[in-house]
């Protein structure tokens, strides 16, 4: 069965708390999508701003493949303004159920009807492809629903979309309000889900499952609340649990989501499914080692299916093949009685709570060997600057393999400002911040605190740490500690 998808984050994944993309933002998300296999592409809302606008006619004018659309309420005005801006199709969105007929539009049910049967010719006057969504579908009596699909495809809708505005709908609701709209149906139809009872992805299953051919969907679960049904879920979940017919290009689903945490500020919970830093990651020594015999004993679908890599991290239950596999990444050879004594040091800063990054295992690998090693880079000197009067300043003195630079920066604060120093310094290294996390590891004004960051190289990803009293100098070490392992890789 060939299931399309209508990806909405740049409409309603941008109405996140806190999100806005600029045109341009919207239009490299939207090439992206394009590039991913999305059949339609929800650019916006063109009765919002003139900001809004601009971004849907760059989405609309690019020549993309998949079809561009624009949301819109049952008024005109809406939808002169996602005409101006050239798009394929209209996402028509009525409120049908009583709470929203009664209190938000104060008229009756004849005339929702009405409206929303004008706005459809209106649309089809102008030679638009609609797709009709009934607003807080999930909480509309379907003889209702139902009548308003009759009617509605009589003045020539394309598409039906029935959406779940409240995310109150259970997989059993869900799968019997769409089968009974499905007997009905001369269109093909629709979902949007919502994620407030955690339950939008099961929600847009067994809609499909019920008959929806069109699932709508949003880049790492964004949206409002709790957000939408996230395009990475469903879109394996068809692939793999239903057999669906996607033309989901799988291998950039990692790249696409990458590109959308970054330009949206909100960050990816380690635990997401499919694109969660976690998704692939093994700790635990009895899934490493039926990892590494046989990747499906712990892993449902290969992590290289979606762009990934498989990662393994080092805890208290860590097993001596992950140390072994580790050390072999990291290109460092040992022999059985050094590996031993690797092994137990591991354990034993997992007992106080510590995880063992990359640069940690290296350390500890070279002490059990007696070698020493210098790191490439060297700070010599850090100034940062901050103040209610001033933009927060930091100028660094590092060598690089003795080469002694010097570079300033600023910043939003002094720790952004020191690390936007260091990477101006270290232009040179491929590399980018793709986390920072700080935890405070004693009490007081004085605390000493731990930072943690995570560097991408290439297709790696490298983690390090510093600690201090101070937060900048902390983050400072943390940030050349991983630089430092990345020169010593590409050396």
């Amino acid at each position: 069965m060939r299931i399309k998808i209508l990806d909405t984050t740049l409409r309603d994944g941008e109405q996140t708390p806190g999100v806005s993309f600029t045109p341009d933002e919207k239009l490299r998300i939207a090439k992206a999508l394009d590039d991913l296999g999305v059949d339609i592409i929800e650019a916006g809302s063109a009765i919002t701003s003139e900001g809004e606008r601009e971004a849907i006619r760059m989405i609309a004018n690019e020549g993309l493949k998949a079809e561009i659309s624009s949301y819109a309420r049952i008024l005109q005005g809406d939808i002169d303004m996602a005409i101006s801006c050239n798009v394929d199709s209209i996402f028509l969105v009525a409120p049908t159920s009583d709470l929203h007929i009664k209190y938000k539009l104060g008229i009756t049910k004849n005339e929702l009807v009405k409206k929303t049967l004008n706005a459809i010719q209106y649309c089809k006057d102008h030679d638009l492809i609609v797709d009709l969504c009934t607003e807080d579908g999930s909480r509309t009596d379907v003889r209702f629903l139902s009548k308003i699909l009759e009617s509605a495809t009589q003045y020539g809708i394309d598409r039906f979309t029935l959406a779940d505005t409240v995310g109150i709908l259970t997989p059993e609701k869900s799968h019997d309000m769409l089968s009974k709209l499905a007997k009905r149906s001369k269109v093909p139809l629709g979902i949007h889900c919502h994620d407030d009872l955690g339950l939008a992805t099961a929600n847009t299953l067994s809609a499909v499952k019920a008959g929806a051919s069109i699932v709508n969907v949003a880049v790492n679960g964004l949206g409002e609340r709790a957000g939408n049904a996230p395009l990475e879920e469903v879109v394996m979940a068809l692939k793999v649990g239903y057999n669906c017919d996607v033309k989901i290009k799988t291998k950039k689903i990692a790249s696409v989501s990458d590109l959308v945490e970054r330009l949206c500020g909100i960050p990816v919970a380690p635990n997401k499914a499919i694109v969660g830093d976690n998704a692939f990651t093994h700790e635990s020594g009895i899934h490493v080692d039926g990892i590494l015999k046989k990747p499906e004993t712990y892993e449902l679908i290969k992590p290289e299916s979606v762009g990934f890599r498989r990662r393994f991290v080092l805890g208290k239950h860590v097993g001596v093949k992950s140390v072994k596999k580790m050390l072999d990444d990291l290109k460092i050879s040992v022999s059985d009685e050094q590996l031993k004594d690797i092994f137990k040091q591991v354990k034993f800063m997992g007992d106080k709570g510590k995880k063992v990054t990359n640069v940690d295992l290296e350390v500890i690998a070279h002490s059990v060997m007696g070698i020493e090693v210098e790191g490439a880079i060297e700070v010599d000197e850090l100034v940062a600057i901050a103040g209610n009067k001033f933009t927060p300043t930091a100028s660094v003195k590092i060598k690089i393999k003795g080469r002694e630079i010097t570079e300033s920066a600023t910043g939003t604060g002094p720790v952004d400002a020191a690390m936007n120093a260091i990477r101006h310094a270290t232009k040179e290294v491929p590399f980018e911040l793709v986390e920072y996390h700080v935890d405070s590891i004693s009490g007081g004004s004085d605390a000493v605190v731990e930072v943690m960051v995570k560097l991408r190289s290439k297709d790696k990803i490298i983690t390090a740490q510093g600690a201090g009293s101070d937060i900048v100098l902390a983050s400072v070490d943390a940030l050349v500690n991983g630089i430092n392992l990345i020169m010593r890789r590409i050396s």
